[in-house]
This record gives C-alpha cells, sequence and structure tokens, in this order.
C-alpha cells in the first residue's frame, strides 16, 4: 500500500500560451515580466472594442485539428512527453491521459452556432467532441491506460495533479500525461465576466490586476494549454508533488465562504497529506487573481497557517487568468522555476502585504504551497518541492 505521503514527479513540460507556442516563450516571458496580454479587437457588447486579453495566437500544427483548442492541447503535451523523454523518461506499459478543461471547444462550436446553423459534415461534427483530441492523441503515441477530462473551474490544474497522484498511488498507471486546456476568451465569454465585475479589459495588465495591493480591479482573462508528464523514480525532474488537497465551499455560485472555513481545512489537509507543516512552507504560489474576497482569504490564511518566513506570488497580472487551465499554468511557472532559480513573481505597483515578492526574484529552495480557488466553491491546494 502507497504512503499518503508517496511523492510524484514532473518530468516534463510543455506550454502553449499568449506569449506563444512553447515553453521557452513560456519562461521567458514571465522571468522578464513580460505581459502575454495584448490590446484584441473585437470586444465589447457591440464587439467594436478593444481588450486587454492574452489570447493564444494562431499557430500549431494543422494536421492536429481544426481548431486553436485541439492544436494546443497536442502541442503542449507532445512538448512535454518530448522533454521527459530527453530527460530520461521511458512510458510504462500503462500511461494514462488526464485533461483538465471547463469550457473545452469554445472556439468550434462558436461557429457551428453563429456562423453555420449545425450545417457540418460528421467529420466536422466529430472534432467538436471533447473526446477527439484525447482519442487522436493516445493513437499517435500509442498509450493504453485510461483517459479521463477533469473539471473542477479554476481549480481544475491542482485536481488533475492530485487525479494523477491517486491513479499511480492505486497502481492503475505506469505514468500519467497531465494536459489543461482553456481557450474560452471569446467576445462573448470576457464581456459576461466584465459583467461579474471581475475581469478588466480596459487597463495595462500591471495596472488594474494588482494582487494583494492597493488599487487592484480584478484579474485580465488569459488562454493557454499546459502538458506535464508525472510518474515516479524519474532520472532528471522539475519538482516534485508531495500531496494537497480539495474541498467544497457549499455556499455560493461566485463567492468564497466568509468564515473561510473550508479554505482553511483544504490547505490544512493539503499540509498534512503532503507531510509537512505550515511553517515549512516558503512561498505561496497564489491563486491571486487580484479580486477583494480572493486576496483577503489566501492573506489570511497565509497568515494563520503557513510560516512567518513564507512569501507570496501571483503570476496572473503576467499570463493572465486562464480560466480552468490556471492552475496548471502556475504550476508549470513554479517547476520551470526550481530549474532556472528563479521565482517568477509580477512587479509590485503599489502598498500592499509586505510578504508580497517583487518581480523575478532568485529562488533560494524550500517548497511552495501552490493554492487555486475555483468559482463556484472548489477549493484547492497541492505542496511542491524542488526535485532531489
Amino acid at each position: 500500500m502507497t504512503s499518503k505521503h508517496a511523492e510524484i514527479e514532473i518530468g516534463g513540460i510543455g506550454a502553449v500560451t499568449g506569449y506563444g507556442w512553447g515553453r521557452a516563450e513560456f519562461w521567458d516571458g514571465l522571468a522578464s515580466s513580460k505581459l502575454a496580454a495584448t490590446l484584441v479587437d473585437g470586444y465589447g457588447p457591440d464587439q467594436d472594442r478593444t481588450a486587454w486579453v492574452a489570447r493564444v495566437p494562431d499557430g500549431g500544427d494543422p494536421t492536429d485539428g481544426p481548431s486553436r483548442f485541439a492544436r494546443a492541447m497536442r502541442s503542449a503535451a507532445r512538448e512535454a512527453i518530448t522533454d521527459a523523454g530527453e530527460r530520461g523518461w521511458t512510458p510504462g506499459r500503462r500511461v494514462g491521459l488526464l485533461h483538465a478543461v471547463v469550457l473545452g471547444e469554445v472556439d468550434l462550436w462558436r461557429e457551428f452556432y453563429r456562423s453555420r446553423g449545425g450545417r457540418v459534415s460528421v467529420r466536422e461534427y466529430l472534432s467538436l467532441m471533447p473526446s477527439t483530441p484525447m482519442s487522436t492523441f493516445m493513437k499517435e503515441f500509442g498509450f493504453h491506460g485510461p483517459a479521463m477530462n477533469v473539471s473542477a473551474m479554476c481549480a481544475s490544474g491542482n485536481a488533475g495533479l492530485l487525479t494523477a497522484k491517486a491513479w499511480l498511488d492505486a497502481g492503475i498507471v505506469d505514468d500519467v500525461v497531465f494536459v489543461a486546456t482553456d481557450l474560452s476568451a471569446t467576445p462573448e465569454n470576457v464581456l459576461h465576466f466584465e459583467r461579474l465585475g471581475v475581469t478588466i479589459t480596459d487597463a495595462d495588465p500591471l495596472d488594474a490586476c494588482r494582487p494583494f495591493q492597493e488599487g487592484s480591479r480584478g484579474f485580465i482573462m488569459g488562454e493557454a494549454s499546459v502538458g506535464m508528464v508525472l510518474s515516479r523514480g524519474l532520472p532528471d525532474s522539475y519538482a516534485r508533488l508531495l500531496g494537497g488537497a480539495m474541498s467544497h465551499d457549499a455556499h455560493h455560485v461566485t463567492s468564497i465562504e466568509p468564515n473561510l472555513t473550508e479554505v482553511n481545512r483544504c490547505v490544512r489537509d493539503a499540509l498534512d497529506n503532503a507531510g509537512v507543516a505550515g511553517g515549512d512552507i516558503r512561498y505561496l504560489n497564489a491563486h491571486g487573481p487580484g479580486t477583494a474576497q480572493c486576496d483577503r482569504a489566501e492573506a489570511r490564511f497565509c497568515a494563520e497557517l503557513l510560516g512567518a518566513d513564507t512569501e507570496i506570488f501571483s503570476v496572473k497580472p503576467l499570463a493572465g487568468h486562464c480560466q480552468g487551465a490556471a492552475s496548471a499554468v502556475e504550476i508549470a511557472a513554479t517547476a520551470l522555476g526550481h530549474r532556472h532559480g528563479l521565482v517568477p513573481a509580477a512587479p509590485r505597483q503599489a502598498a500592499g502585504d509586505p510578504r508580497l515578492l517583487d518581480g523575478p526574484t532568485p529562488f533560494d529552495g524550500g517548497l511552495t504551497l501552490k493554492s487555486s480557488i475555483g468559482m463556484g466553491g472548489h477549493n484547492s491546494a497541492v505542496v511542491l518541492a524542488p526535485p532531489r
């Protein structure tokens, strides 16, 4: 029986983000505090305005599918597999696939209804199905482990990592390819998040999104697909997942339960599952969207449950809030930071929490707690450690 404290390793990383197609573009953007968001036309109630959006640009291999979604998902996963192989990973007999996804194939469904009136060929219709990019990916690599979608809103990345760990702990698989994809920043979706009062489109991202600082208005919408290879006994890994936990507020469709009962329980359970104490946590890689209630919740549990020297950072001002892929993007940022010896914190813009890092900071080792709070009450936290 595997101990609840048995760790798994991140052995390969792939990324498609607002910075472009590839892991190198993603890291270079974060490390230089470059903004992934640009001014994009076609937004607003009448779709006649420009908006700050960290949108994945067109690209990828057309043979991977007809949409940015399918091409990004397969590109990120393929890059992670190639990366892991170059670092010495050999796939086991049972390689599983987990895909963290919330809204799925937004672009093609938008076209299906708005411009084509449902008149598509059977082949085109199959490209809309969530199973299709997974099926073609499994066929490409000859993987025969289980393949499954995971969905927990913005906490889907953490949920995917913990599901992968559960598969490995149970002996269901030998390895897991984990991908989180969200390319849903269409004008319609962005507009409704604006109406909810959380998404900002009319200001420079560093001015609008200031997690744990005065004057923060919310977040800039982003898109991404991030792939990882997860296993045990890897010869050259980026990071180790020691453990984690999830809970649910059962309170409200958008608001965090104000007493933070379940948020705090989730953090305590994550520390216990990882076999560490709050004082062992060196960094909090926060959900950090720059909204008042999320920042308040994370600042509070950091002060009450983590160590006095725990420092906080968020990459959302730089990469954007990538929705269902958000926590996977942020886990990849921490893992790549271990390799490069740098915490890719966003630069501070105003007075705020004294524990907040100010821009890229040398990584001095230690553990990172990655928290993620998803719309509808989803709470999650995982504990990451540098490779051995």
